[in-house]
């Protein structure tokens, strides 16, 4: 029911910027707790920046401010800004959203999510 895409992926070099975009069909972004989450090569599936219309947002540590998430009403999406990339933001980048916000205990957490993007890719050269 639920469909996640998502775009803007690509090649930049270290310092630059980048950014991503979940669209959704099937309901309203803003009905949903949404985030963004990466995999980089040999490690675990990390969260990074989650969003909800009734608690704001949430980031993880790791990306030291230099991202930002947030809402593209008109296209009925979530974007991901992000700043000052470097080698450490490598890997596939996954659209997730929750079914209620009831199971948004763990903004950050993956079992927190139901449906899923078939992610795109970030990489970045120095």
């Amino acid at each position: 029911q639920v469909r996640l895409v998502e775009y803007g992926g690509g090649s930049v070099q270290a310092g630059g910027t980048l950014k991503l975009r979940c669209e959704a069909s099937g309901i309203g972004v803003t009905l949903m707790p949404m985030a963004w989450f990466r995999q980089a090569p040999g490690k675990e599936r990390e969260g990074i920046a989650a969003i909800s219309s009734a608690r704001g947002t949430h980031y993880t540590e790791s990306i030291e401010g230099r991202f930002t998430v947030s809402y593209d009403t008109m296209r009925n999406a979530m974007n991901l800004q992000m700043r000052s990339l470097n080698t450490e933001d490598i890997g596939m980048y996954y659209c997730a959203a929750a079914r209620s916000l009831g199971d948004w205990a763990n903004p950050l957490d993956a079992t927190s999510y139901r449906f899923w993007g078939q992610g795109t890719q970030v990489t970045v050269s120095s």
